[in-house]
């Protein structure tokens, strides 16, 4: 059997990984001219970018935690995670909840009185479940966190409104404990996210070293440069076409977005073409920064719910791994999300930069005047957006794929907000269900 694995990121690399240890015949065909999709890091000048968004490596998974860092044999090093969120003028520890001692008083009082409250109306019975993410927000945190930073913080990452987001990803989130809530209002340390407190990084080449680790023992098996354009079945096998090119596959396992898979496929119906429009996603622009500093600060990213601010999250990828920028110097990752016609997807990536470094500037994260090169990089496909209509409009999509039988996976292919771990994991789970009578 000859598989056509669409897609060389993440999902299609690890796919292409765990086939090659059961001895399964296939090919990668990616579309850019190197594989690794958000997992891209840059070389400039000495210093080393992740631009498609910060990535780290961890999971409550130790299983999977343990065979990505595998991968990495050597190249790798621990972090204890420093987390923060500029609120107003002051660095609260990350997450909200648990950092509430950071806040002005006032601010505190609020957080905690109103989380109580919420908490008696729920006990009570007096509260209904929440329909939408906004509801969620206020739902488990109360009108203080929520209002202060969950609204606002995920209303500027989101670019959507929130009372038409599902809660299908926000569902995942713990109920914070209310002597954890209490402890931090008082100033007595607690840990959110405790799997999130630890986690890994390549030593070099930023977070591509883990893509490009998949792909070591595969690397005969992908091909470059090769956009999926037209994809038909003649004679009980796959063609798939770059309009140049083709190949023949018995089977396919799409790991690329599933607008662009349903864009390729022929005979579609409306039904589902328009279910493939109507998924909802964001676009992701980041700005690497190298300043002419030994150090700035001792944090591993900074959360920025502030609107008047262009980026919404910073990452300091020289507190990751000491190797990512010259000596004596400090590289910065500033990530931005916009969708395709608002103002953001208008800017040039000269203005871009030149905000950015103004906002950190004036935020006083950054010395505009140390900043020695900016980069600028765009992904169309970055953050999948559950809108109230996601569930609906999956469904009608992977009907159709099911009858065709392609598979797709991963977390364009497969629609859905997931880490690395998690990407990971689908795909190990997806390859050991699926031998056997399945692929005969």
């Amino acid at each position: 059997m000859k598989i056509g694995i669409l897609g060389g990121g993440l999902a299609g690399l690890s796919l292409g990984y765990f086939l090659n240890q059961r001895g399964y015949d296939f090919t990668i065909l990616e579309k850019s001219s190197e594989t690794s999709g958000l997992l891209k890091s840059v070389q400039i000048d000495g210093f080393t970018f992740d631009v498609g968004g910060s990535h780290i490596i961890f999971s409550k998974d130790r299983e999977i935690l343990n065979f990505m860092v595998s991968l990495l044999r050597d190249n790798v090093v621990k972090n204890r995670r420093n987390t923060k969120i500029l609120y107003k003028g002051h660095y609260v520890k990350y997450p909200f909840e648990n950092g509430l001692a950071d806040l002005p008083k006032q601010d505190n009082f609020e957080c905690l009185y109103h989380f109580i409250q919420n908490l008696i109306a729920k006990e009570k019975g007096l509260l209904k479940p929440p329909r939408n993410m906004k509801e969620w927000f206020y739902y488990m945190f109360g009108r203080g966190i929520a209002e202060k930073y969950l609204i606002p913080y995920n209303e500027k990452i989101w670019k959507y409104p929130l009372e038409k987001m599902s809660t299908v990803w926000v569902e995942r989130i713990p109920q914070p404990p209310v002597e954890d809530i209490i402890k931090s209002s008082l100033g007595i340390p607690t840990e959110g996210y405790a799997h999130q407190l630890y986690f890994y990084y390549p030593k070099v080449g930023g977070i591509q070293s883990l893509a490009k680790a998949f792909e070591e023992p595969i690397k005969d098996k992908v091909i470059t440069n090769f956009e999926v354009k037209k994809i038909k079945k003649e004679d009980g096998k796959w063609i798939v076409s770059n309009g140049n090119k083709e190949f023949g596959f018995n089977k396919i396992i799409s790991t690329i977005p599933l607008q662009e898979l349903i864009k390729a496929l022929e005979d579609v119906s409306m039904e589902v073409i328009e279910a493939v429009n109507n998924l909802k996603f964001n676009s992701l622009i980041t700005v690497g920064i190298g300043v002419d500093k030994p150090k700035l600060n001792d944090f591993s990213w900074l959360y920025i719910p502030d609107k008047d601010v262009l980026t919404h999250r910073v990452s300091f990828p020289s507190n990751y791994s000491p190797y990512v920028a010259p000596q004596g110097k400090f590289s910065v990752l500033a990530e931005i999300t916009y969708r395709e016609g608002d103002e953001i997807s208008k800017m040039k990536d000269k203005e871009i930069a030149e905000r950015t470094v103004e906002d950190l500037d004036r935020l006083g994260i950054i010395n505009k005047d140390d900043v020695i090169l900016t980069t600028v990089y765009r992904f169309k496909y970055a953050y999948v957006i559950y809108d109230l209509e996601y569930k609906k409009n999956l469904k009608t999509i992977f009907a159709y794929l099911k009858t065709v039988g392609i598979d797709s996976i991963g977390r364009f292919g497969g629609w859905e907000y997931a880490n690395m771990d998690a990407v990971v994991k689908t795909v190990m789970e997806y390859v050991k269900n699926q031998i056997g009578s399945n692929w005969a």
